[in-house]
């Protein structure tokens, strides 16, 4: 099932993943992919490091930044405004079981709905994410238990990318992000990419996309 969400505080969608992660494993709902867009926020992993956000939380408050901690694998990262994030509240074994198997194929997602875009990506060995040559344009971090996933992935699409360089992003020194109005010249239509993506995830893990109008209540 794919809802689509608008734009949603942090902790909000948070709070949403965990109620549908807790219905999924009491097997009360199917397989949801949530759509949507944040907030100005950094989010801390749970390996993150107190260097990798070097101005201190006030100073980003004081930008309009919100600087929370998370659940989530992965270092620290930047959502806002004209990012697409989508968060697969999946049952791992529907999806071969293997949760690094299924990081793979998240990037898959992402450089095939890229390449629809027009923009040529691909992963980097030893890194998670995805990548335009050397700039980073997609992010993954999850969280899986009880066999359910939550988080999942981010699409630099129309956001601003300054924030990202007020931090160390994903624990990467000095590394350049890009989105895709960046490598394309142009803003693009979020809604088109999103259903594009939502075409490569079906490819990728042979699923079916259903629609739906509602969160699960």
């Amino acid at each position: 099932m794919v809802v689509r969400c608008g734009t949603v505080p942090y902790a909000e969608a948070w709070e949403l993943q965990r109620r549908l992660q807790a219905q999924r494993q009491r097997e009360e709902i199917g397989d949801v992919l949530l759509l949507l867009e944040h907030p100005p926020v950094y989010t801390r992993g749970r390996r993150s490091k107190p260097e990798e956000l070097p101005m201190g939380a006030e100073w980003y408050e004081a930008q309009g930044i919100e600087v929370l901690d998370t659940d989530r694998g992965g270092l620290v990262t930047y959502h806002g405004p004209g990012q697409l994030v989508a968060y697969p509240i999946v049952q791992l074994r529907g999806y071969g079981g293997d949760v690094h198997e299924y990081v793979r194929g998240l990037e898959r997602t992402m450089t095939g709905a890229l390449a629809e875009a027009g923009v040529r990506a691909g992963v980097i060995e030893g890194l998670t994410g995805v990548w335009v040559g050397t700039r980073k344009i997609g992010s993954i971090g999850l969280h899986v238990s009880r066999g359910v996933t939550t988080h999942g992935l981010a699409v630099n699409v129309n956001n601003d990318l300054q924030p990202f360089e007020w931090v160390v992003p994903c624990g990467i020194e000095g590394v350049a992000m890009t989105s895709l109005s960046r490598e394309l010249g142009a803003e693009q239509d979020m809604a088109a990419f999103a259903d594009t993506l939502v075409a490569a995830y079906a490819r990728v893990f042979d699923k079916e996309p259903v629609a739906a109008g509602n969160v699960p209540a």
